[in-house]
């Protein structure tokens, strides 16, 4: 069986399981997937026409926004090409989470920019164990071997 394009991007689309955020040009929310519901905890109806702010911790704004405009005004994402980009973000419990993504530029009619669409996925828990993993090899290896 050959499925539609149209049925895998609404299956994708649908999902809960990686969250699918579309942005406009000036950062705000167009499209928000149950994935982000999911992750984020906002409701669509909560997240739609509001800047990304809310998912973004205040002491990361500034460099988010700059990273933005520069994407918008020159159509060039250093991950929009499968490389993943790991932060921190803000679920609506005010709960830090650990975020992988990477980002696809929309474009306008004439090919200019005009958004963004990312796939996130939660990666809170591999984070923290590796974390976790680095802190008991560095421990090791500062505790002197007998022998």
């Amino acid at each position: 069986m050959i499925v539609s394009p149209a049925c895998l991007a609404d299956a994708l689309l649908a999902s809960a399981s990686d969250a699918i955020i579309a942005t406009d040009r000036d950062g705000a929310v167009t499209f928000w997937n149950p994935g982000a519901e999911r992750i984020f905890g906002f409701s669509s109806d909560e997240a739609m026409r509001q800047p990304l702010d809310f998912i973004i911790p205040e002491n990361l704004r500034a460099r988010h926004w700059a990273g933005y405009r520069h994407t918008m005004e020159t159509g060039v994402s250093r991950y929009g090409t499968g490389d993943l980009l790991s932060v921190p973000a803000l679920t609506k419990s005010g709960q830090r989470i650990s975020v992988e993504f990477t980002i696809v530029m929309l474009r306008d009619e004439r090919g200019l920019p005009d958004g963004t669409v990312a796939v996130l996925r939660d990666v809170t828990r591999n984070f923290a164990e590796k974390l976790a993993l680095r802190r008991e090899i560095a421990e090791l290896q500062r505790t002197p071997r007998s022998g």
